[in-house]
């Protein structure tokens, strides 16, 4: 299984960015799937996940709103739209991905087994 995170970048701080998340020997309509972000110094935390049917989207509260995740099945993709950033936003980001016999988000990253390299998210004040 290998999750291939893409899509950070340098952005101004008020800006969007959109990342992506591909698998591949996982199909994700059979996986919960999440975005989680480690800053530097800081411990690893739960943006955002989804089920694996693609009908529960949960996103951390401290996000504010700002953060949507979605999926699209047809090309085993899933999506974090991260808008109105800010410098406290920059870290790596990584997708996680876990086949799952409930349909639930999980929001710990003890529950997934698959996770993608990351991808850095810089955003300048």
């Amino acid at each position: 299984v290998q999750l291939q995170a893409s899509g950070g970048g340098l952005v101004q701080a008020g800006g969007s960015l959109r990342l992506s998340c591909l698998a591949s020997g996982l199909t994700f309509t059979s996986a919960s799937v999440g975005w989680f972000r480690q800053a530097p110094g800081k411990e690893r935390e739960f943006v955002a996940g989804i089920n694996r049917s693609a009908t529960s989207t949960v996103n951390s509260s401290s996000m504010k709103g700002r953060f949507t995740m979605s999926g699209d099945n047809a090309k085993n993709t899933v999506y974090l739209e991260m808008n109105s950033l800010l410098p406290e936003d920059t870290a790596v980001y990584y997708c996680a991905a876990d086949p799952q016999t409930y349909d639930v988000v999980y929001t710990s990253s003890m529950n997934y087994r698959y996770w993608g390299q990351g991808t850095l998210v810089t955003v300048s004040s």
